[in-house]
């Protein structure tokens, strides 16, 4: 695969770049998460069924996971910055357009271009990487996640107290104005990353699958991270509708419940850095136990407020946990192929996501809370076997590279 030989200068990751891309990582992907909170009001609004609605959310993951197949591959080939400002305009326009929808179906167009546009934290993850000082890598990589993680939970929160009070149509017209302000932030404060790649763009995304081919580490982490963001996903999209039915409270506190969230995610942070002292497929051993605990949990919590609380700290903590264990692996793979090894794993991460949230809004539709558990349950319990199942191999493979 050609590449250009010629070493550029690479820009210094300084503490103001670093705030501006953590900040950017996660109000973008706050975007992919406000109209969890937001199903029953939606659903109501527009007179269709909560099944109906959840593809307001399963649609957006949809549009994530297609925007970076696509778009993230050419991150090697063009200047990452001009991609970013390209793609905050389509952001702000469909931000604006979800806000306006008169209907049902044009808000599920809004959605997947939502979706579609908010790849932008894929890019500033392997941005990163690339800015920082190697001894320090891992410590910038890790911070910009941290970023990654309180917009994904927080998001939540913040939807659904706007929502309860203003309206849900206000999120969005909220979340376009934030968009703006990151894409002035974003023009004037981020560095620019000339590309090495010089090659076509059919060569580029024909190299994934050669990785995907190549790299049982790879293909072990996807499937782990796939079948566990579905378990997160079919908690969250239904969560409100449990509040709803079993203790009449609105998306107010279907939000609050990011911030139990976002405990499990801080807990999940801080085991992340075992991953460096420890085996990550030992440590993901332990995190997969977790999710499955947390389903058990929620099976019998659906009028116990206290357990959701228990069963979200440990799904989260599971889920995250085993996320950052995943990127320990892959990115250690190759280090000239970070952004396709990337978009590999994160576009199945989202594909996993998106079918999670729709399964699990049929199964609510039919079966109420017991469908949901019954389905993280039997997901987890998946994703558990897959990765036992493997470890012969891995560790097949590690012994070939080291002798």
């Amino acid at each position: 695969m050609p590449a250009a030989n010629t070493k550029k200068a690479t820009p210094h990751l300084s503490t103001t770049t670093l705030w501006v891309m953590t900040i950017t990582t996660g109000l973008v992907v706050a975007n992919l998460y406000y109209n969890q909170p937001l199903l029953v009001e939606i659903s109501r609004t527009f007179n269709v069924t909560s099944a109906k609605a959840g593809q307001v959310s399963v649609l957006t993951q949809v549009g994530y996971a297609l925007g970076m197949f696509f778009f993230i591959p050419l991150a090697d080939m063009f200047k990452r910055k001009k991609l970013m400002l390209i793609n905050f305009a389509f952001v702000v326009l469909s931000l604006i357009l979800a806000g306006m929808a008169p209907s049902i179906n044009i808000l599920l167009v809004a959605s997947f271009l939502i979706g579609a546009s908010s790849m932008i934290p894929q890019l500033l993850i392997p941005m990163t990487a690339h800015l920082a000082n190697p001894s320090e890598r891992g410590k910038k990589i890790g911070f910009v996640m941290s970023g990654l993680l309180i917009g994904i939970l927080l998001s939540r929160t913040f939807s659904g107290i706007v929502a309860a009070h203003f309206g849900w149509r206000s999120m969005f017209y909220i979340a376009a104005g934030l968009m703006v302000i990151m894409w002035a932030l974003v023009y004037l404060l981020l560095p620019e990353v000339e590309p090495d790649y010089k090659g076509s763009y059919k060569n580029l995304m024909l190299s994934m699958v050669h990785l995907i081919r190549d790299e049982p580490k790879l293909r072990l982490a996807t499937l782990r991270g796939a079948l566990c963001f579905a378990c997160f996903s079919a908690f969250w999209s239904t969560l409100t509708f449990l509040l709803k039915q079993n203790f009449n409270l609105g998306s107010d506190v279907a939000g609050l419940f990011g911030l139990v969230g976002a405990f499990g995610a801080l807990s999940a942070s801080a085991m992340g850095r075992l991953s460096d002292k420890m085996d990550p497929y030992h440590l993901s051993t332990f995190t997969l136990a977790l999710v499955i605990i947390s389903f058990i949990v929620f099976a019998f919590s659906g009028h116990s407020m206290a357990g959701l609380i228990i069963g979200v700290i440990l799904m989260d903590m599971g889920v995250q946990a085993t996320h950052i264990s995943n990127q320990a692996i892959i990115f250690a793979i190759n280090p000239g192929a970070r952004n396709r090894i990337n978009t590999i794993y994160m576009v199945t991460y989202f594909i996993g996501g998106a079918l999670g949230t729709l399964i699990a809004t049929q199964l609510w539709y039919g079966y109420q809370w017991n469908g949901v558990c019954i389905l993280g349950i039997t997901i987890s319990t998946l994703a558990m076997g897959i990765h036992l199942f493997n470890r012969k191999k891995i560790q097949n493979k590690a012994t070939v590279v080291q002798s």
